[in-house]
């Protein structure tokens, strides 16, 4: 029978990129002392769970996402001393912790990967990763036309004349799944993890573990050999099982960017993932109509497998909304192009930012706050060339600005960088305009973002349940009744339209006998 009452069906899971959230020691990169003295922010926000992106070992090529050791902690973040003790103090506030896992690839500098440059051609120590010899007369050529999503080869050429596969950086050679010490490893990772007490996994790039073995050619922007392979679903069912052996309803969650929502669903039965990302909602242009359609499908397709959905406005890897809602023309989210040279009226995408808080609150599921949401930050554009760190930056020869603009440091208080993120400086510049955005500054003012969303997590624990029925309110307006007792309206079109009947529970802004364009608003009916 499929779980209706599990805490992660509803729960609302703010998203921590550790380096840029609080420095505790003073070098300038966010840190596990960082969080732990904020995790009170978190529980005054009214968060569920943190989700914590990698806090490995790694050379921090991409971030983290470059794992040198699966089983320690980054020594710039802290020990395995402090993420336990971290792992505690959330516990003890009500908040559960989930962590990054990534499965698909690790560091060049893994101990396996070591052992495989070491071993040579045909050894079993490469049969754990994607070694091929080249194509042409003297191998010279990649072993097929796929490229990195980080830009440039999928293929990089070792000393010895073979090529190793990797879908992101050249630093980050993608695991072999088909060899079954790789699937021991990870099963053995969720174990360690799991008896030092965290929640559950996200997992990284869910879809690309299993690889076509014949590794063909594709044609442009086709990534079936290497996305969403049937294989996958053994492996997640083999997770499943680790994961229902623990106590305390541990979770997984999957990173999936597929373009088939009813094929993304699959992975979502009650025997293997218990969530994922809905990254449709997260790309969707300000319009009405896209966003209902969204809506439909995703409730649709979740409805089909028992699965809740799972909404998501911004994550370190995308533009931040406030900037995306507030371009001139179009205003969602592309990989192939991030659109950062269209100007952007940052009022507008505030506005717009705030009624996207209260739909995606209101929305049934679950949904996730990226660090720095809450207090309604912009993307930074204007980050120098010689600071930018994303590999994607580098890989495209500066083609693609890549997503330090997201990642920059968070602001806590005071009139000027680093806000007190920390007694040294921060990593990346913080924009001078932030002395207004800082987490202390929007406490005390009750109609900042900050206050919005402390109120509207607050009382959406209240909110009734049940199926969405869609309002009529006319053109341009997205509205729908929950229950018997509460209705929904965020107004996209260009003039007020008179407001619905009801008591306002909360307003994204002020509100009178009409509703303001660009503006929700949560009634109780």
């Amino acid at each position: 029978m499929t779980d209706k009452t599990g805490w992660w069906r509803s729960a609302a899971i703010y998203q921590i990129y550790i380096r840029s959230f609080a420095d505790g020691n003073g070098d300038g990169i966010g840190d596990l002392a960082g969080v732990r003295a904020r995790l009170d922010h978190l529980a005054d926000l009214g968060i569920d769970a943190i989700w914590f992106t990698p806090w490995y070992p790694s050379p921090m090529d991409d971030g983290g996402y470059d794992v040198a050791d699966f089983r320690d902690i980054e020594p710039l973040f802290g020990t395995l001393g402090e993420a336990e003790e971290l792992i505690a103090e959330a516990h003890a506030r009500g908040i559960r912790v989930i962590i990054d896992i990534v499965p698909n690839h690790a560091s060049d500098e893994h101990r396996w990967f070591q052992a495989a440059l070491a071993a040579g051609p045909g050894s079993p120590e490469r049969q754990r990763f994607w070694f091929r010899p080249g194509r042409g007369p003297d191998g010279s050529e990649p072993p097929n036309n796929w490229k990195s999503r980080f830009g440039g080869s999928a293929w990089t050429r070792v000393p010895d004349g073979e090529w190793y596969l990797h879908l992101y950086s050249s630093r980050q050679p993608d695991f072999n799944w088909d060899n079954p010490e790789i699937r021991a490893e990870f099963e053995d990772v969720l174990r360690f993890w799991f008896d030092r007490g965290v929640d559950g996994f996200r997992i990284d790039v869910a879809d690309g573990l299993v690889k076509d073995p014949r590794l063909p050619d594709v044609e442009e922007g086709d990534e079936t050999p290497f996305s969403d392979q049937e294989g996958l679903h053994e492996i997640y069912r083999s997770w499943r099982k680790i994961v229902d052996s623990y106590p305390g309803e541990r979770v997984l969650v999957g990173e999936m960017w597929l373009p088939d929502m009813s094929r993304a669903a699959r992975y979502l039965r009650r025997d293997e993932l218990h969530s994922a990302f809905n990254f449709d909602f997260l790309v969707c242009p300000w319009d009405s109509k896209r966003f209902r359609d969204v809506i439909e499908r995703t409730l649709k397709a979740h409805d089909e497998v028992g699965a809740p959905a799972a909404w998501v406005l911004s994550n370190h890897d995308v533009t931040r909304h406030v900037t995306r809602y507030g371009r001139e023309g179009d205003t969602g989210f592309s990989f192939a192009n991030r659109l950062h040279e269209l100007p952007v009226d940052r009022e507008l995408g505030t506005r717009r930012a705030r009624a996207a808080a209260l739909l995606t609150l209101a929305l049934p599921g679950g949904l996730y706050v990226y660090q720095g949401e809450e207090l309604g930050l912009w993307e930074v554009l204007d980050i120098p060339d010689e600071l930018r760190q994303d590999p994607v930056w580098a890989r495209t020869n500066g083609a693609d600005p890549g997503r330090d603009g997201c990642r920059v440091p968070i602001p806590w208080s005071g009139d000027e960088p680093p806000f007190g993120f920390g007694p040294g400086g921060a990593w990346l510049p913080q924009p001078e305009a932030w002395q207004d955005y800082t987490a202390e500054a929007e406490a005390a003012d009750p109609a900042s973002m900050l206050s919005l969303y402390r109120n509207g997590l607050r009382l959406r624990r209240d909110l009734p349940t049940g199926a969405l029925e869609w309002l009529d309110l006319g053109e341009g307006v997205l509205a729908f009744r929950i229950g018997t007792g509460f209705t929904f309206a965020l107004n996209f079109s260009d003039t007020p339209i008179p407001l619905p009947a009801g008591e306002i529970l909360l307003a994204s802004n002020p509100v009178d006998s009409d509703l303001p364009t660009d503006t929700a608003v949560w009634l109780r009916s």
